[in-house]
């Protein structure tokens, strides 16, 4: 990313807004802040943003509604952040699209060190995204975009795919064939390694199936090894 990143951060907590908004702009971020979901639209109406730092609980529309609009209108990475303890936000949230999250209070060096590895995929997806940069490929009744982040069954529909998303689909469309493990998967989509309780891969991928499998529940494309982990279990075309 060549110019500096933009980042929205939206949080009804004026403390933690201006805390977090200061930690970024110190380490070379441009910062708007917004108080709600209403505040956070009229932002995005106005610029661009290359991430959107999003709590969860909010007066009005809640964070997991505003981060599933989010994700199902554009390609925005959205960072949540949770209630420690609150497991099951943290779940929804990665399953209705968000990129990574933070549970509070938070170390503002971690907090920064996630920003920076979203912003990273984000930016390896739109101006490198692998081998498969730039073209169409076919996979069982499947046929994506990379310039769009689009998938297009045969009957014509089309999905739009969340940047998360994307960047696993790729992932496993460059190893057709290949078991990845969930620590692989998560190494090569977000460059981190897991946690014992870390369920962001499944979750990922159950969201994932829902957009590429004709029946989510009995995946033909996207299959799971027992004790080993995922594979794209179909061939993989390149069209012209």
């Amino acid at each position: 990313m060549t110019e500096m990143p933009h980042i929205l951060v939206v949080d009804d907590s004026l403390e933690i807004r201006n805390a977090v908004s200061r930690y970024l702009e110190k380490n070379g971020m441009r910062v708007s802040k917004a108080e709600d979901a209403i505040e956070m639209d009229a932002h995005l109406a106005k610029g661009r943003f290359d991430l959107i730092v999003l709590d969860v609980m909010m007066p009005g529309e809640d964070g997991l509604s505003v981060c599933r609009r989010l994700t199902s209108n554009g390609t925005i990475p959205v960072l949540m952040l949770t209630a420690l303890g609150e497991e099951m936000d943290r779940i929804v949230g990665l399953e209705i699209g968000a990129d990574d999250y933070l549970a509070k209070p938070f170390n503002p060096r971690e907090l920064l060190a996630r920003v920076k590895a979203i912003l990273r995929r984000a930016s390896r997806t739109v101006t490198h995204g692998g081998k498969l940069t730039g073209r169409r490929v076919k996979f069982g009744h499947q046929t994506l975009d990379t310039d769009r982040s689009s998938l297009v069954d045969e009957s014509g529909h089309e999905e739009t795919l969340t940047t998360s998303e994307f960047k696993l689909l790729t992932v496993l469309l460059e190893r057709p064939r290949l078991v990845l493990s969930r620590d692989q998967l998560l190494d090569l989509t977000s460059g981190r390694t897991p946690n014992l309780f870390d369920r962001t891969i499944d979750n990922q991928i159950s969201r994932l199936r829902r957009k590429v499998e004709t029946d989510p529940m009995r995946p033909k494309l996207i299959t799971t090894v027992r004790g080993g982990g995922y594979c794209l279990a179909t061939n993989v075309q390149e069209l012209e």
